[in-house]
């Protein structure tokens, strides 16, 4: 998936749109993005497995319409293994090579109770598993810097799935947003004490609206330095400044990452594209 220019992967991720006019907007701002040639992008699902259908018409599209490989989403969420099985074959069809296999959240978000689907799957190894048995994948899973809300925010049960992930066929990770560069260092050191090979590329989220972080954050877990809340406190109400700061904080994570060795820099754009394209210019991972 690396592109030859660089050895680290720069990437991108979408949420699906809910209508067609976010449709028409997501594929402006892939427009925009095209020119930096990422690695790959792929398309989340909604919360409860919501969207599904247009995720997976969408990630299709996508491969067919622009020259950018495609990581697709797939969670377990309300899926039988036959419907599984079924978008597998659909993603394979269609030329997608990379599926990241994830259990998803519950329709209340990562800390709500988790509901068992009849003749379905209730954890990702099991999704692992059945794409390996089809074949043709790269497969990719999450992984969680700042722990996962399902495990009780247990790092070393965390690092233990991880491990039994790879174990079963996956071979990258891509972790969930963080701003701590050195939770990205102790998860993969801990990976690599116990004989991991896993590529852990760190998923970054360029701060563009202080609403739409503080949902996200609440949703993930996620925790945010004080020295980074504070930087935004002052500057609030204040849009344009908002979003230079959170240029400046990725920017400076991913600067730190690279440092680091980072295999790979995954951004979380939000269906935006100026950000993104800035920070990836900061770090000379596209040409100004």
């Amino acid at each position: 998936m690396s592109n030859d220019l660089r050895t680290t992967t720069f990437s991108l991720e979408f949420f699906p749109p809910k209508d067609l006019a976010g449709e028409e907007r997501l594929w402006q701002v892939l427009k925009q993005l095209q020119p930096l040639k990422p690695d790959f992008v792929s398309v989340t699902y909604g919360a409860g497995g919501s969207s599904r259908d247009r995720t997976v018409r969408i990630t299709t599209e996508i491969t067919s319409r622009t020259s950018i490989p495609t990581v697709a989403h797939l969670t377990c969420v309300g899926a039988t293994k036959e419907y599984l099985t079924e978008v597998l074959m659909q993603y394979k069809n269609s030329g997608i090579k990379s599926i990241l296999a994830l259990r998803g959240d519950p329709t209340g978000g990562p800390s709500a109770n988790w509901e068992s689907t009849p003749d379905g799957f209730d954890h990702a190894d099991q999704l692992v598993e059945l794409a390996k048995s089809i074949g043709g994948f790269k497969i990719g899973v999450a992984a969680f810097p700042d722990g996962h809300p399902a495990s009780n925010f247990d790092f070393d049960k965390d690092i233990k799935v991880l491990l039994r992930k790879e174990q079963l066929g996956a071979s990258f990770a891509t972790t969930q947003f963080f701003f701590e560069v050195s939770k990205w260092q102790e998860l993969v050191e801990r990976l690599q004490k116990n004989g991991s090979n896993l590529p852990v590329i760190a998923g970054i989220l360029p701060v563009t609206n202080l609403k739409q972080l503080s949902r996200m954050v609440e949703l993930s877990g996620t925790k945010i330095p004080v020295e980074i809340l504070n930087r935004f406190e002052s500057v609030k109400n204040d849009p344009v400044t908002v979003k230079k700061i959170g240029i400046d904080i990725a920017t400076q994570m991913g600067s730190q990452l690279l440092d680091l060795g980072v295999p790979g820099l995954h951004f979380y754009t939000m269906n935006t594209a100026e950000s993104t394209i800035e920070i990836a210019k900061n770090l000379g991972l596209v040409k100004s």
